[in-house]
């Protein structure tokens, strides 16, 4: 993006707007571990149910009074184990999974007005434990000498192409950008995701061997679906969402405007993050966590006013609440049913945004309400959404409402191509994708083990 064509007009965007050892402090760990004792001290809050409800809110349906039990009777491994064998990215997910509207929910305290057991918290304990020894778990059975590609080095791609490796089969990933794992290596904020833990992830997911991933290789520019399916006995596709929405609204280019994934990418793939440029004031346009983290990441790196802009109201908000409190925890602002309407520019350069007042109407619909108001901006972040691109025009599977279609098995209307993870409908979430993952990788499995044939003839 090119910068403003009047000088006068440069926006008050600068780096080092807090001293180092301030933004060091609060992009470190946002939730600090549980100390050895106090987790075993939580873990016997947990009741141990039996048909636990938490395990049936899981989406990789982990045994979760299993793995607690295993912490407090000093089973470390056994309730690493338990987790990663459901999840291998169990270590990521207890720290970014919504644990508040899935397992932690359902969790029976709650029902006697109790706080849930704190289920992401221990099973950090315990899949932090194995990590640290550098042990992985699981060996890979016999050779099969069957080939499969993996098309995307995130959560859903090598959750599948783990599964693959650990049945013998020879695993071979592409993934478009520089580095592999996806949202937890690009799109989730720093301060959730530090230490370059999403690497030490995926180097111990490695250890299994059988896989190799191949970097800056993109599907319809580098490689196609067709010579893919011609050289593999079968392909998954974990291509998630490369595109993102527009507001609706006319856009002209203007310097400070920008995709909220692209500054959350660029935080995350930065040192030090006192060299990152941020505006005094800064308006996020969007209800998800995306806007979330890039509203609060903001005020982090010293942005004097921060404001999320939603045209809904709390509830309808896809960031949960707990997401919303943290944002307002750490001073931002945000204002439910307000809609953009227009980008103030001047010189090239942002100054504002009009927004108008919106309310929802009988049907649940948003529809403008009368009035406008304008917040001044030195910059504005865009967070209303990503989208799938399709890769190629040709020889691609069926496309329904915008993404991928894939049955129960996550096979895809091409024999032998299946897909998983945010390119298909569904909840965009990394524990859903790994879910996708294992799911497709046991139906190939199962493919390839049954049939001696070329999966794609």
């Amino acid at each position: 993006m090119t910068g403003p064509t009047d000088s006068s007009a440069v926006p008050d965007i600068f780096p080092h707007r807090r001293e180092d050892a301030g933004i060091a402090r609060d992009f470190a760990d946002a939730h600090p571990p549980l100390s050895p004792d106090a987790a075993i001290v939580e873990a016997h809050r947990c009741y141990f149910c039996f048909d636990a409800p938490c395990t049936a809110a899981c989406p990789t349906g982990i045994d979760v009074p299993g793995f607690i039990r295993g912490i407090a009777t000093g089973n470390l491994r056994g309730a690493a184990v338990k987790i990663l064998e459901e999840n291998i990215f169990g270590g990521s997910c207890a720290r970014v999974c919504p644990t508040e509207i899935l397992c932690e929910r359902a969790c029976v305290r709650t029902a006697e007005e109790e706080r849930p057991v704190a289920i992401g918290a221990l099973q950090r304990r315990a899949t932090d434990w194995l990590m640290a020894r550098n042990h992985h778990p699981f060996v890979a059975a016999p050779a099969s000498g069957r080939r499969i590609a993996v098309v995307g080095a995130g959560p859903a791609g090598l959750a599948c192409a783990h599964r693959l490796a650990r049945a013998g089969h020879c695993v071979e990933v592409f993934e478009a950008r520089a580095k592999p794992g996806g949202l937890n290596e690009y799109g989730i904020a720093a301060y959730k995701l530090p230490d370059d833990f999403a690497r030490h992830e995926i180097e111990f997911l490695l250890a299994i061997g059988n896989i190799t991933i191949t970097t800056g290789k993109a599907l319809g520019v580098d490689l196609t679906l067709a010579d893919l399916r011609s050289a593999y006995d079968a392909v998954f596709l974990g291509l998630g969402l490369a595109g993102v929405n527009a507001l609706g609204i006319e856009e002209r280019p203007l310097f400070g405007v920008e995709d909220a994934v692209s500054f959350i990418a660029r935080l995350r793939q930065t040192q030090d993050k006192t060299e990152i440029p941020i505006g005094r004031r800064v308006v996020v346009i969007g209800g998800g966590n995306t806007a979330i983290d890039a509203a609060t990441q903001a005020r982090l790196l010293g942005a004097e006013e921060v404001s999320i802009v939603y045209r809904r109201g709390p509830a309808q908000m896809s960031a949960t609440g707990d997401e919303q409190k943290w944002a307002q925890t750490h001073g931002v602002t945000i204002r439910h049913f307000a809609t953009p309407v227009r980008v103030i520019g001047e010189a090239g350069a942002v100054r504002g945004v009009v927004f108008a007042r919106t309310r929802r109407d009988d049907r649940g619909a948003v529809v403008m309400s009368g009035g406008e108001f304008t917040l001044g901006a030195d910059q504005v972040f865009k967070a209303v959404g990503q989208r799938f691109v399709l890769p190629e025009t040709e020889g691609f599977p069926v496309i329904e409402n915008g993404r991928i279609a894939v049955d129960a098995a996550r096979r895809t209307s091409l024999p032998g191509v299946y897909a998983g993870g945010d390119c298909v409908a569904g909840l965009d979430l990394t524990v859903r994708a790994v879910q996708d993952g294992k799911i497709a990788a046991a139906a190939i499995d199962a493919a390839l083990t049954g049939q001696k044939e070329h999966a794609h003839g």
